[in-house]
């Protein structure tokens, strides 16, 4: 969540079953911010939504193997889909969509048969794109995260203020920010740990849980997050995963394939010099890098 100021203008709202907010340093851009927004959004719900019979993404799921020609928004969310998968080893991938659709319903996917696949199957040239019949997309490890990024670029250039937009947890800015910085607070749920950061302008910050989207099947509790090579909820060693970064699709790459890593994810993320907070499932704390604490928690 962000930190309310008095100087700023925020506006609060649901969407894709989460919480999105904006957050401007120039009050009078506010309402244009939301439209531009919601605009962004819309556009990638056309393209890239599993819950609209309408969407790009399904209907590339019975194109039956032929090469199609996509929107300039699904292409770009679809590259950001697949640069995530081959720069974790395929720790986060596009190509679960099937198993996700099985897992969320408790019993076989909505295509005929859930398709052996990894995201190197799927072949992208510009704007056509070749998906092996059987295989259904799932970008949401992803698109969300890229939707915040664009979001908060637009804003800023139709606007010229400073943005902060928080898309369930993902969160990218553009422009100058405040004094101090962004302040965010990090916290997923009553009794866990929290901290507040100070994201300096033009930077980012995701959180990935297996504590949201959760559901219960016998007598196992299973969140959104799938290890790929399963099929399966990764193991829930990690309650959260927070990470910043210079872009929203690079924090959540990582703090996504964090999750399927496990315990590896610590030296994984250390080597690649980037700034991480982690929650295990003992509500113990593990930060990695320079993690951006807000100056009033830095002095506790």
């Amino acid at each position: 969540m962000t930190l309310d100021a008095p100087d700023l203008a925020h506006s609060r709202w649901q969407r894709w079953s989460t919480d999105m907010h904006i957050v401007v340093t120039e009050p009078a851009s506010l309402r244009r911010a939301r439209f531009e927004v919601d605009a962004e959004l819309d556009a990638v719900d056309v393209a890239a939504s599993r819950f609209r019979p309408d969407s790009e993404v399904m209907a590339l799921a019975t194109s039956d193997g032929r090469p199609t020609r996509i929107s300039e928004t699904l292409a770009v969310l679809l590259a950001a889909a697949l640069t995530a998968a081959r720069d974790t080893d395929g720790d986060v991938d596009p190509t679960v969509g099937a198993a996700v659709v099985a897992l969320e319903g408790g019993g076989r996917a909505a295509l005929s048969t859930i398709t052996p696949a990894c995201w190197s199957m799927i072949a992208l040239d510009d704007r056509v794109v070749t998906v092996p019949p059987g295989v259904l997309l799932d970008l949401g490890a992803t698109a969300k995260a890229v939707a915040a990024d664009r979001c908060a670029d637009r804003v800023h250039e139709v606007t010229g203020s400073g943005v902060l937009i928080n898309l369930g947890g993902d969160i990218a800015t553009a422009g100058p920010a405040p004094d101090g910085g962004w302040q965010v607070l990090v916290h997923d749920a009553d009794g866990d740990p929290d901290s507040a950061v100070a994201l300096p302008s033009g930077t980012a910050l995701a959180t990935s849980s297996t504590l949201r989207r959760t559901w219960r099947r016998n007598d196992a509790v299973l969140h959104h997050i799938l290890d790929p090579r399963t099929g399966r909820s990764a193991d829930p060693v990690w309650r959260t995963v927070s990470v910043a970064a210079q872009t929203c699709w690079a924090a959540n790459t990582v703090s996504t394939a964090a999750i399927v890593r496990g315990w590896a994810a610590l030296t994984w993320i250390a080597a690649l010099g980037m700034s991480a907070r982690l929650v295990d499932s003992e509500c113990v704390e593990h930060t990695i890098g320079t993690w951006p604490r807000a100056a009033a928690e830095a002095r506790r």
